[in-house]
C-alpha cells in the first residue's frame, strides 16, 4: 500500500505538476486547493495521511494559520511547507507553528521527492502494519482500525509478540517469560488473565476469535 500525501496548493498548474510527479513515484496524492476543504479532509481522514505538503499563499486563510490548524488536528503527521516566502522569519514562524521542514520555491520536484522519502523513513521507521493493526514501537502504541488501544505495558508486550509472529502458537510459559522475564508455574493463570483483558479491549470473542485464538492445552496464537 502506497503512502498517502495531502497536497495543499492553490496554483492549479503547480498542483497538477507536483501531483503527477509524486504519483509517478508511487505515492497516493490527494490534492486540494482550498485550505478549509483541506482541514475538513484531515479531520475526517487523519489516520490515513502520512505527510502534508503545504503552500503558504492560499485563499480563505493565511498559510501559517492553516499549518497551526493542521498540527492541532494531527500531532504526528509530517508537514513540509512549500512556499516562495523565503525570509528567515517566515521559516522560524513555520517551524514554530508545527512544520517539520521548509522547501523554498522554486524547486525541482525531485528535491521534494527526496525530502518526502527522507521524512517517511524517519516517521515510519518504528511503525509496522500487520493486518488491521499498526504498531508504533517508539511510542509503545498499537492502533486497531484507526483507534489507539488503551493497553497496559504487559498487554502491549503480549499483543506485540503475537502480532510479530502471526500464526505461531505460543505456550503459556513462553508468553509469561517473554512479558515478565521471570519463572513460570503451571498453576499460574496470569497469562490467561491478561489475554482475557486484551480480548475485551479488542472486542474479540474467545469462542469465535477474530484475533487471538486459544490452542487447547498449549497456549495462544494470532489468527492468521
Amino acid at each position: 500500500m502506497s503512502e498517502k500525501i495531502l497536497l495543499i496548493e492553490d496554483d492549479l498548474e503547480m498542483q497538477s505538476l507536483i501531483k503527477e510527479y509524486l504519483t509517478n513515484y508511487d505515492f497516493e496524492v490527494v490534492a486540494i486547493d482550498k485550505p478549509k476543504e483541506a482541514l475538513a479532509y484531515v479531520k475526517a481522514h487523519s489516520q490515513e495521511i502520512q505527510l502534508i505538503v503545504l503552500d503558504l499563499m492560499l485563499p480563505q486563510m493565511d498559510g501559517f494559520d492553516v499549518c497551526k490548524a493542521l498540527r492541532a488536528l494531527n500531532e504526528e503527521v509530517y508537514i513540509i511547507i512549500s512556499s516562495a516566502r523565503n525570509e528567515l522569519s517566515d521559516k522560524i514562524l513555520g517551524y514554530g507553528l508545527g512544520a517539520d521542514d521548509y522547501l523554498a520555491k522554486p524547486y525541482e520536484p525531485r528535491e521534494l521527492v527526496l525530502k518526502i522519502n527522507s521524512a517517511l523513513r524517519r516517521t515510519l521507521k518504528s511503525k509496522k502494519k500487520i493486518g488491521d493493526f499498526e504498531i508504533d514501537e517508539e511510542k509503545m502504541q498499537i492502533v486497531l482500525e484507526g483507534y489507539a488501544l488503551d493497553l497496559t505495558k504487559i498487554e502491549f508486550d503480549l499483543l506485540h509478540l503475537l502480532l510479530s509472529h502471526p500464526g505461531k502458537v505460543f505456550s503459556r510459559e513462553t508468553l509469561f517469560n517473554a512479558i515478565n522475564g521471570i519463572g513460570y508455574s503451571s498453576k499460574d493463570r496470569t497469562v490467561d488473565m491478561h489475554v482475557s483483558n486484551l480480548r475485551a479491549k479488542l472486542g474479540d470473542d474467545s469462542k469465535n476469535p477474530k484475533y487471538i485464538k486459544s490452542v487447547w492445552g498449549v497456549g495462544y496464537q494470532l489468527v492468521h
